[in-house]
């Protein structure tokens, strides 16, 4: 059952995540203000797979019947709060099944305060998926959402990986780093890249979305650079072509723009 569901998120080997879970911390934010418009856009664009909340995931169902559901299953405080916490599991394999969800995501922060604390979430919650054959994302975030860059190395990034697939994680998702080839190398489950903080140039995202595929990584899940890209549904066209059809960044570019 893991493997279906996970061909479904995988359809070659590869895939795009779109992640459309930020509300949960940031509310409406630019780009997703009306949640409905952005997925539409998603999944008319070819998305393979939406990552999300409960909450949207339950009104927009017959939206995200036409593509792979990644559940959030953690959360924390929101923008308006302090988020000094670790976070905690929101939700139950068993909520996620009721939704037909494909996979679940957990984040954890290696190298943090809170290490041991995600950590623990995420291997509980692996521990009860599989138990129901249902496959996790783990989202490694060393240092934490907010960390400065030096916390972000190829080592911290490949411990982290390694931890994650340690673990029982089906998949990896990691921020992108130099020399990412020895993440991919190190890591014995799929790794895909982390879309991170809006950029101003579409273009950055895409050559790097292309220089993780040629260092082995298996896609890519990216949010506020699909759906703040000024054109969410051409954004995410041109992620799917890059990912699945083997084509240059600037021919991904060339789709962004038509």
């Amino acid at each position: 059952m893991i493997a279906r569901r996970l061909q479904r998120i995988f359809p070659d080997n590869k895939t795009l995540i779109v992640a459309c879970d930020h509300g949960m911390i940031e509310g409406p934010a630019p780009g997703i203000e009306v949640i409905g418009d952005t997925l539409k856009a998603v999944v008319a664009g070819g998305a393979d797979a939406v990552m999300c909340s409960y909450g949207t995931a339950v009104r927009f169902a017959e939206l995200l019947a036409h593509t792979a559901l990644v559940l959030r299953m953690d959360g924390a405080g929101t923008r308006i709060g302090p988020r000094t916490g670790p976070g905690a599991q929101f939700y139950t394999v068993e909520d996620a099944l009721r939704l037909g969800a494909d996979a679940l995501c957990v984040t954890a922060f290696p190298g943090s305060p809170h290490e041991e604390a995600t950590l623990e979430t995420l291997a509980r919650v692996i521990r009860q998926a599989h138990q129901w054959d249902m496959p996790v994302m783990a989202e490694m975030v060393p240092g934490g959402f907010d960390s400065l860059p030096e916390k972000r190395t190829l080592d911290a990034i490949q411990v982290a990986a390694r931890v994650a697939a340690e673990l029982g994680a089906d998949w990896v998702k990691v921020p992108y780093v130099d020399v990412f080839r020895e993440v991919t190398r190190t890591c014995y489950v799929p790794v895909v890249v982390l879309g991170g903080e809006r950029r101003d140039d579409p273009r950055q995202t895409l050559s790097m979305v292309q220089a993780g595929l040629a260092a082995g990584a298996s896609g890519a899940v990216i949010g506020r650079n699909v759906w703040q890209s000024g054109r969410t549904e051409a954004m995410t066209r041109a992620l799917s072509a890059l990912i699945h059809s083997d084509i240059t960044t600037q021919q991904a570019w060339e789709i962004f723009q038509q």
